[in-house]
């Protein structure tokens, strides 16, 4: 009730006029959705600590008001029992006859609770028993105190107490249940203590004034039955003619009292009571005059039909009793009163049935005394519609009245056409069909009425509840009904047959009503007991329905007994089952129809009125004229009544056409939004002739606040308005009206913030985006009218979803630009609601059905984790270094905990066991406080960027943050072990694939040098064994997918560890080869990175795979990525074997170039649609290199010699990889037509095709030289131009008609290479000025650690400035030379390498700016080793480009080249040492990390500095940034191909 609160809270704020109670409204409901988001908590956390005694306090407080009923009792007796304030008599009997049906309910679920052996939700179902046995006290104590009669009294206050202790002893004995789950013994205990409580509970209410007259009167009716059961009835001591007349009067009065009962329960309830005595009197006489025409009957089967049919009678007016008895106990009971109609409508067509039956008048006669009667009981359906009548939509009864008036226009004409000709049998048959199509027509009726009220936006509309207790009661009445038909000796074999299809239809209804509420509801225990009972009434089903196929071929009276037993368990399973859907937390909210509904109502109730008066005459005039068809003036009277029955009919239609729900308030709202969208224009006029006024009278903040909010509301409008419009007539005037309602407000603050705003474009944007929305909004009401809430009107539906997926876009875009504005001034109120709203969501009822498995949302949500430690990482460095960056970092963390609380709902609803799922919610809701909190300080340090507390206390936040990722990581690790493991496994190869990137930069750059004189026989063991153990690892792996969560995380930890060795040992192995021969080491490290892709394959699908049967697809894709594990690991074996061998090395190289390429076009070929997506030029500029490739291997193939190659190989492998790689990331351009696509796909796999048949003929001629061989490598060569002419043609039609070269980079290059080294001297005098802070003097002091990090970073910016002045020269000299023109008349060549030389360059300044933020932000103690290490080893990977970038054009023996290779490898050697000190310094940490804080930092800082460690530790893992950081390299270096043209000059 409180989230409703602070929902309508919020929903009302820009409704409010008045600017401080607007303000002040919003911010009241802010802090009510925060405290309450810290008690759900808060409770949480005390549950988990004191579930167990929740059963043990419900029993002290049922012992307790056993207690204190026994002294009222002794008051009581005393006479000293007085009412407590505000207490009547007429407002405890209805508190206690409510709260009867509470305890029932929720001791239902105790019962089941205990059952099942869940002791969290025992305690739950004792607490709500508890509670509800205490209003149930109070109540009947005010029964007892406000009661004139001291007996009625004191037999309440004992029933009450008897009620009480019989709920200790179940309490009790659930308790003992809950200590031996499955238990036969307590089961049954269990059961009979609950009958026994039930049977108290009864009593209880049969107490109440009223009561015990109705229970006189249903034993009463008992009592008078019982002369339908002797064998043989008296002879009729009366004439026919006088039992007739006698049985036709005693019918009559017995239809009034019926009347009178229904009319007294809305009275007090001495009315009832005299009502019910009245109603048995009647009974007993009508009982009489039936036995004594029973007498009259001719022969034993009309005695045995009679007989039947007054036993029918006995019990339709015994369930009448017991109906009106429920509603006066409980008025407010959903549906009683259309139970009680339903009652007073079957004593009425039983009367009917026995009078038809019994009574010999003229043909014609009964007929229309039967539809008299029916049209009386039908009435008072229009008396006051504020209940749904059946499940009709408005649509259903507009069809259901005209086809009913054109069914009552047939059978009127058959009245006068057949009463004038005399055929009285089609008379009567014609009267009967008139009665059932005036029935129908009533009941549409008011069914219309009903919807008409409640969609008047002044009514409140009912709210659906999780099941709808009137179908229960239905189904319960249809199938107790049907199965007393079933075992009734007189029922004929098709009144068996109609019963068992009746009993089949409600039992599939109420086994299907509980699958929904079972998935509807969050409480684990009713959705266990809905699927319980569900399969008890289905059993039970099936069981009656043998027995039913067995009498069906042997009307037996074994087999009607049978039929009899079979009956019981399904009528105590339908029950039991109504019993627990009655309970309060299930049931829906019936709507509230206002004043102004009533009079919208009225002239349907009016016609509705007309039309049955006016009907009931016409069958009187028929009647008379049926016996009397000369009677000229009753003929003109039939033809008025026909006239005013026909106009009130018309009259009807249209009265419910007109009020059709929601039209007119459609119109309105069109009206309302077109009328703001006109002020919208003109503010944009203003705003563009610059003459908008200001509004002075409120802050920016505040209308910022202020659209902000409205827009929310906006958003959350769509989807129910969208959904009115597709089903729910009644709803949408509601949600229309409330729209329209927020378009002033939203205009009013969007040219407010407009007209506040100094920047033209920012004004513009608002204005623009505001009216975008209204115009979406618009869109959406006009297909809402359109639609009309008509589920038959599909045609209109996809309008509606497209309507509605506009406005959610209008609003996304708006709230972007609202959200950038305010973080930019440090207003972070609409972030910390988001995250709020974020966490509300992860209560929120059951969870959608799952659309993956647990591994799946693991995954994400440990992706969005680490970006939310990745961004309070950032921020702390951000607080220090330039706090104005802080607002959009708040912003990505705000958006991330968003999906990460979507995807933790779903996780948490998808693991195993439950407890798990409770740990991932609620750790996912503290890190949500936690990110509010961090939100908040960014905001206020943003406000005041120079205040160091608060920089403190962010600091503090920001660690508090990274401790809770931990802790959310922690709970989904427990949850699935083994997947966890894969899921850092395949972030830590991902980590090593990017470093044998970098590794192969520096071989391709010539730098890969041993570290002493070794050979490469030194590791080749080594290599050999680490690889073996990697293919046994890899084994375990796969059959681990199959096996335990615990064994997975083996295999996949062992997995990533050996990766790691087995990358170390090979790139030792490939700098033993020495730089002098830069492509066999690049041939050895590409082989140990293809297994490493393979094994980051082969982990990811272990993942998918893992807990899934055997034959699911992804089993298959499995065993697929451990085959091309296998193939690689051996192709690696194979290139360690061949390296020393120079005669077979280049053949080796290529071999397993070719099955690369096979494994790339794999990916290539497969749907999966590509991260990201690249512009056509890149596609083009990616085929040269594959030009070049097929020169080079038709060389190679003509040569011949094992060097060529060797290069060849490596050179196709990047040139092909680049190639489809860029080719597919273009062609999933969102801008590409499906036909461009397919093409640029095709030709990227021809091309590779291609090349691939040119390698392996390049590979037949080097096993088996011939000059044809040789001959027709150039056809080979011709097929791959082809396809690359091809490819180039779709990459520009993927461009369309805007195709331009792009501009020529060249001129640049001197100008950016001097403006790197300048910043890179300007952040090293940043350097210069730094000094770690003072520390005590320590004796021995050997690791001076932040000496050193200064140090190292000092000489790395001195040998990176070098080194860029170096290059810069270098640049000169090559234009001094020619062989970089100063402006090249082809740009495409030279161009690429300036552009190459210029990003490199940029790359190095970039790389060492981050390097001494890093240190700078190590020695203040914001950062920790981690973050240098990766600058260090960023300022590396950059240098590395930059010497190859310059040695692509340089003359190897000029004096500038010898001076950038010394620049470059002093970089190499400055960046490390420092790894190696940050890494010696953070090894030592964790050896003694205790000992290490404690004697080295000062205070506080110490303990922020192991929080980091740790959480940098998981930093390390990180998959995403792991990712980002391989392709920012493929990205920003793709020109490497250019180095084989100094072989073509």
């Amino acid at each position: 009730d409180v989230l409703k609160m602070v929902a309508s809270a919020k929903a009302a704020v820009p409704t409010v006029t008045d600017q401080a109670a607007a303000m002040q409204l919003s911010q009241c409901a802010k802090n009510l959705a925060t405290s309450l988001a810290e008690l759900r908590t808060a409770s949480q956390k005390a549950h988990e600590a004191c579930g167990p005694m929740e059963i043990d306090s419900a029993l002290n407080t049922v012992q307790t008001l056993k207690n204190e009923l026994q002294d009222a009792k002794m008051a009581a007796v005393d006479g000293q029992l007085k009412p407590l304030p505000g207490e009547t008599l007429e407002k405890c009997t209805q508190d206690l006859g409510s709260t009867s049906k509470a305890v029932g309910s929720s001791m239902a679920q105790l019962l089941t609770c205990a059952a099942q052996g869940n002791e969290h939700y025992t305690g739950v179902a004792a607490r709500e028993t508890a509670q509800a046995l205490k209003t149930l006290a109070q109540a009947a104590r005010g029964v007892a105190a406000s009661t004139t009669d001291p007996a009625s009294a004191h037999a309440m206050l004992d029933s009450a107490r008897d009620v009480m202790e019989g709920s200790a002893v179940l309490i009790q004995e659930a308790k003992q249940a809950l200590a031996a789950p499955g238990d036969a013994d307590s089961q049954q205990r269990l059961a009979q203590v609950a009958k026994a409580v039930s049977h108290s509970l009864n009593n209880c209410v049969n107490c109440l004034p009223g009561q015990k007259d109705v229970d006189v009167a249903l034993k009463s009716i008992g009592e008078s039955s019982k002369k339908l059961l002797v064998d043989l009835l008296p002879p009729s001591s009366k004439s026919f003619q006088e039992a007739q007349s006698e049985l036709n009067q005693a019918a009559a009065d017995l239809n009034q009292s019926a009347g009178e009962v229904v009319h007294a329960t809305r009275g007090q309830s001495g009315e009832l009571a005299a009502a019910s005595g009245k109603f048995s009197d009647d009974f007993d006489e009508f009982l009489d005059a039936g036995i004594e025409m029973a007498g009259q009957a001719q022969t034993k089967e009309d005695q045995i039909q009679v007989i039947g049919n007054l036993k029918s009678i006995s019990m339709a007016s015994s369930k009448l009793l017991l109906a009106a008895k429920s509603l006066s106990v409980d008025p407010g009971a959903p549906n009683a009163k259309n139970l009680l109609a339903a009652a007073a409508r079957a004593v009425t067509e039983s009367i009917n049935q026995l009078i038809t039956l019994c009574t010999q008048q003229a043909p014609g006669q009964k007929e229309c005394d039967n539809a008299l009667r029916e049209l009386e009981t039908v009435k008072g359906m229009l008396d006051n519609p504020n209940e749904p009548v059946s499940d009709l939509s408005y649509f259903d009864c507009i069809e259901g009245v005209m086809e009913n008036s054109k069914v009552l226009g047939e059978s009127m004409a058959g009245i006068s056409q057949n009463a004038k000709t005399g055929d009285l049998l089609v008379f009567g048959e014609c009267v009967g069909v008139a009665s059932k199509a005036l029935c129908g027509l009533t009941e549409a009726a008011a069914q219309a009425a009903y919807l008409v009220g409640i969609s008047d936006p002044n009514s409140q509309a009912g709210q659906q509840g999780l099941v709808d207790p009137i179908q229960f009661a239905r189904a319960n009445q249809a199938i107790q009904m049907a199965c007393q038909n079933l075992v009734d000796p007189a029922s004929s074999p098709s009144q068996v047959l109609s019963a068992a299809t009746i009993v089949a239809k409600h039992t599939s209804a109420l086994c299907n009503a509980c699958r929904i509420a079972s998935s509807k509801t969050a409480n684990p225990v009713a959705k266990r007991h809905f699927v319980q009972s569900a399969k008890e009434v289905a059993n039970s089903t099936a069981n009656l329905v043998k027995t039913i196929k067995a009498l069906d071929g042997d009307f037996s009276e074994e087999n009607r007994n049978k039929c009899r037993i079979a009956t019981a368990p399904l009528i105590e399973a339908v029950e039991n089952l109504t019993a627990f859907a009655s309970n309060p937390e299930f049931v829906s909210i019936p709507a509230q129809i206002s004043v102004e509904g009533s009079r919208a109502q009225e002239p349907i109730l009016v016609s509705a009125k007309t039309m049955l008066e006016s009907s009931s005459l016409l069958i009187k005039t028929a009647r008379s004229l049926a016996i009397n068809p000369k009677d000229p003036p009753t003929w003109s009277v039939l033809a008025g009544h026909s006239h005013t029955v026909s106009d009130s009919i018309k009259s009807l239609i249209t009265s419910i056409r007109d009020k059709a729900p929601g039209q007119r308030e459609c119109d309105f709202s069109i009206d309302g939004i077109n009328r703001c969208i006109r002020d919208i224009e003109q503010a944009s006029l203003a705003a563009v002739s610059q003459s908008l006024a200001t509004r002075d009278d409120i802050s920016v903040e505040a209308l910022q606040e202020q659209l902000t909010s409205v827009v929310q509301e906006i958003g959350h409008l769509i989807d129910p308005i969208a959904t009115a419009a597709r089903g729910e007539a009644a709803q949408l005037g509601h949600k229309v009206t409330q729209l329209a309602s927020y378009f002033e407000p939203l205009v009013s603050a969007a040219v407010g913030v407009a007209s506040k705003t100094l920047n033209h474009q920012q004004q513009m944007t608002v204005l623009d985006q505001s009216k975008t929305l209204a115009e979406s909004a618009l869109q959406i009401l006009y297909a809402a009218k359109e639609g009309g809430g008509n589920p038959k009107a599909s045609h209109t539906h996809d309008a509606i979803t497209e309507a509605a997926q506009l406005m959610k876009e209008a609003v996304d875009d708006i709230m972007v630009t609202l959200n950038e504005a305010a973080s930019e001034v440090g207003m972070v109120g609409g972030m910390v609601d988001s995250i709020a709203e974020a966490m509300t969501k992860l209560d929120e009822g059951t969870p959608p059905d799952p659309k993956g498995t647990f591994v799946d949302y693991q995954t994400t949500v440990v992706k969005y984790s680490k970006a939310i430690a990745v961004t309070a990482q950032e921020m702390m460095t951000k607080s220090v270094t330039n706090p104005e960056e802080l607002g959009g970092l708040a912003s990505q963390m705000t958006n991330d905990y968003g999906h990460l609380a979507l995807q933790g709902r779903m996780a948490a609803a998808t693991a195993e066991p439950e407890e798990i799922g409770f740990q991932i919610k609620t750790r996912v809701q503290e890190l949500g406080h936690g990110c509010i909190f961090l939100v908040q300080k960014a905001g206020a340090l943003q406000i005041c960027p120079t205040d160091s507390y608060t920089k403190r206390e962010l600091i503090e936040c920001a660690r508090a943050v990274t401790e809770k990722v931990s802790l959310v990581l922690s709970a989904l690790q427990a949850g699935n072990k083994g997947t966890q493991a894969c899921i850092t496994a395949a972030s830590a190869v991902s980590g090593i694939i990017a470093d044998l990137d970098t590794t192969i930069m520096f071989a391709t750059a010539g730098t890969l040098n041993a570290e002493n004189n070794e050979s490469f026989a030194d590791h080749r063991e080594n290599i050999l064994k680490t690889a073996k153990a990697l293919v046994e690892d890899t084994k375990l792996l796969v059959s681990g997918a199959a096996s335990s969560q615990d064994k997975l995380a083996q295999a996949a930890q062992s997995s990533a560890n050996t990766i790691t060795q087995l990358a170390e040992v090979v790139k030792l192995g490939a700098a033993s080869l020495g730089s002098d021969d830069p492509e066999t080491q690049v041939v050895l490290i590409n082989a140990i990175k293809d297994v490493a892709k393979a094994l980051s394959d082969l982990i990811g699908a272990t993942k998918g795979a893992a807990s899934k049967p055997a034959d699911d697809p992804s089993m298959y894709q499995l065993k697929g990525a451990a085959k091309v594990m296998v193939t690689n690991v051996t192709s690696l074996l194979k290139t360690v074997k061949a390296v020393e061998d120079e005669a077979t090395r280049g053949t080796r190289a290529l071999e397993a170039t070719i099955e690369y390429i096979k494994q790339e076009l794999t990916v290539f070929q497969s749907s999966e649609v590509p991260e990201k997506t690249s512009t056509p030029e890149e596609s083009i500029r990616m085929t040269k290199g594959i030009t070049m490739a097929t020169a080079k291997a038709v060389a190679a193939g003509n040569s011949c010699r094992q060097e060529d190659v060797i290069a060849t190989a490596n050179l196709s492998r990047k040139a092909v990889a680049d190639m489809l790689t860029a080719c597919k990331q273009a062609s999933y351009h969102p801008d590409v037509s499906e036909e461009v696509r397919e093409r640029a796909l095709r030709f990227g796999t021809e091309c590779t095709l291609g090349y691939l048949e040119l390698l392996e003929h390049v590979l037949l001629i080097l096993q088996k030289a011939t000059p044809e061989l040789k001959h027709q490598l150039a056809s080979f060569s011709k097929r791959v131009a082809g396809a690359v002419t091809e490819l180039i043609q779709s990459a520009e039609a993927m461009k369309g008609t805007e195709w331009v070269d792009p501009e020529d980079p060249t001129v640049i290059a001197e100008t950016e290479l001097l403006g790197a080294a300048a910043s890179i001297e300007a952040a090293a005098k940043k350097l210069e000025q730094l000094k770690p802070r003072a520390k005590p003097k320590q004796a021995d002091e050997t690791l001076d650690f932040e000496e050193q990090i200064l140090e190292a970073a000092k000489s790395i910016a001195a040998a990176t400035s070098a080194l860029v002045k170096s290059a810069s020269a270098a640049q000169r000299e090559l234009v001094a030379q020619g062989k970089v023109g100063a402006i090249p008349a082809n740009a495409a060549d030279d161009g690429q390498w300036s552009q190459g030389l210029i990003s490199a360059a940029r790359m190095v300044a970039a790389a060492t700016s981050n390097l001494c933020e890093a240190a700078n932000a190590s020695v203040q103690g914001h950062a920790s080793e981690e973050k240098l290490i990766s600058s260090a080893k960023q300022v590396a990977a950059s240098t590395a480009q930059l010497l190859v970038a310059c040695k692509v054009k340089a003359d190897h023996d000029s004096e500038a080249m010898r001076r950038l290779q010394a620049a470059g490898n002093a970089v190499k050697r400055a960046s490390d040492n420092l790894v190696r000190a940050a890494q010696k310094a953070a090894f030592g940490k964790a050896e003694d990390d205790d000992v290490v804080v404690k004697t080295k930092f000062v205070g506080g800082i110490a303990q922020i500095i192991a929080a980091q460690e740790e959480m940098l530790k998981k930093e390390r893992e990180l998959e995403e940034a792991r990712k980002k950081l391989a392709q920012i390299r493929q990205q920003q270096y793709k020109f490497l191909p250019t180095e084989l043209r100094e072989d073509e000059g």
